[in-house]
């Protein structure tokens, strides 16, 4: 669960504070954060380098740094990436911050902090553990993101584009969604969204679209995610944005987590079924669902 738009929310708020800011120290917290690299190692890279600036490639994280380097986080389920005031000491052998009083959830879930030039300090925080972080030689960045794909907020997120993706494909359009191979990006709340806003049922083999669909699919998910962004992210569980504020998209949802709830369009009953292991919301009356397609008879 942070998906694009959360990510995207992060980024926009943190890249004009962090640009131009120098590391003063890096201190890993939690040794699984930069797995298989030791802590140590990794904060002798980073500490010292000066912040070019922070960018993202679908759900990841790219904080660019001096010398031609890339620090890659990824939140990965429950991760956040928050600016805070700095100034308090941690006890590195707990990995938590020590005050007088009870710790506060981002405290106590802090698996690695930046100490800022300017005194700040960007905290990483993760109460499940599975975000990450490495670093990678700016000339290595495209190849290290070869299998994820096109970006649906750019140019190159065609309704053709979409067309040729999901060309032969048998899996279910929520499943093709949520593939990041590829649309880079999409979890599993904006693909809700995004199926409902293109009218199609989420078990449509992704192969059976014609043209007309490509359109309202891709669409509908440049619509969901920008709505998304708009609402700086889904605060469900654990997502806070840079500043550590909840978002607002989940007051804004058309059918993710509404099961029963009336259709904002037809007022029927919104339905949940799961696809690919994941709980999927949809309206049965208004989203169609797609014959598969035969494939074209070679002539003799």
């Amino acid at each position: 669960m942070p998906e694009l738009p959360e990510v995207e929310t992060v980024c926009r708020q943190l890249e004009p504070e962090l640009a131009g800011r120098r590391i003063e120290r890096l201190e890993v917290l939690d040794e699984r954060w930069s797995r298989p690299v030791a802590p140590a190692e990794l904060e002798a890279a980073v500490g010292g380098r000066a912040i070019e600036g922070l960018g993202r490639r679908g759900k990841y994280l790219l904080l660019a740094l001096d010398g031609g380097r890339t620090l890659v986080m990824h939140l990965r389920m429950t991760g956040n990436l928050v600016l805070v005031e700095g100034g308090a000491k941690l006890d590195p052998s707990e990995g938590r911050r020590l005050y007088e009083g009870e710790r506060s959830t981002s405290e106590r879930h802090l698996r690695a902090r930046f100490a800022l030039d300017d005194g700040r300090e960007l905290w990483f925080t993760d109460p499940r553990r599975f975000g990450e972080a490495f670093l990678v030689d700016d000339a290595e960045l495209k190849a290290r993101f070869k299998r994820l794909g096109v970006e649906p907020l750019s140019g190159e997120f065609t309704p053709e584009a979409l067309g040729e993706i999901a060309a032969g494909r048998t899996v279910p359009l929520k499943s093709f969604l949520l593939d990041q191979s590829g649309v880079a990006g999409v979890g599993n709340i904006y693909a809700d969204e995004a199926l409902f806003r293109a009218r199609l049922h989420p078990l449509s083999p992704a192969g059976s679209m014609r043209f007309e669909h490509h359109e309202a699919l891709r669409d509908a998910v440049v619509a969901a995610l920008e709505a998304g962004i708009e609402g700086g992210g889904a605060s469900i569980d654990d997502y806070r944005d840079g500043h550590g504020e909840k978002g607002t998209m989940q007051d804004e949802f058309l059918v993710h987590t509404r099961e029963g709830e009336p259709c904002p369009r037809c007022g029927g009953a919104i339905a949940r079924i799961a696809v690919a292991g994941r709980s999927t919301y949809y309206c049965p009356s208004c989203q169609v669902r797609l014959p598969r397609r035969r494939p074209a008879r070679r002539s003799a």
